[in-house]
């Protein structure tokens, strides 16, 4: 479940994604597994699943590396995180999910999905959408 208050919008990177409703602070925890919000689904609904169950969870399941043999489903904002080569966020630990750096306001947040699935690999037509690298609002700087 997302820890911090972020609202959903057209993304530059695909489709929709999630913002920082408010700025996030460097090394603040922003994810973590609540049970409540966020379900486990058996891996094998990918294969046999309903037609609409296995689109679904390719598009917005993960492995969950605390369950082998499941998969996260997340009922909040959570699902709709893009994947970056650069984040600004880190899910490298199965505990939770941080910023990597101070993230602004409109800013959208940003994960790497090979740091929790270590299988995913980019379709070729949308690898080049995912090499546009920061993504900050209103032109922004980096730090």
């Amino acid at each position: 479940m997302l820890l911090v208050h972020t609202y959903a919008g057209p993304s530059l990177v695909e489709g929709v994604g999630v913002f920082a409703a408010e700025p996030i602070a460097k090394g603040a925890l922003i994810w973590r597994f609540e049970p409540t919000f966020d379900r486990l689904a058996p891996a094998e609904l990918m294969e046999t699943g309903e037609p609409a169950v296995q689109e679904f969870l390719r598009k917005y399941a993960y492995p969950a590396a605390h369950a082998p043999g499941m998969l996260i489903v997340e009922l909040d904002n959570g699902r709709l995180m893009n994947h970056s080569d650069e984040p600004n966020t880190d899910f490298s630990s199965p505990l939770g999910g941080y910023a990597l750096r101070d993230i602004a306001a409109g800013e959208e947040l940003l994960c790497n999905y090979g740091e929790f699935a270590p299988e995913f690999e980019l379709l070729p037509s949308l690898a080049a959408a995912h090499s546009i690298g920061d993504v900050r609002p209103n032109g922004a700087a980096a730090e």
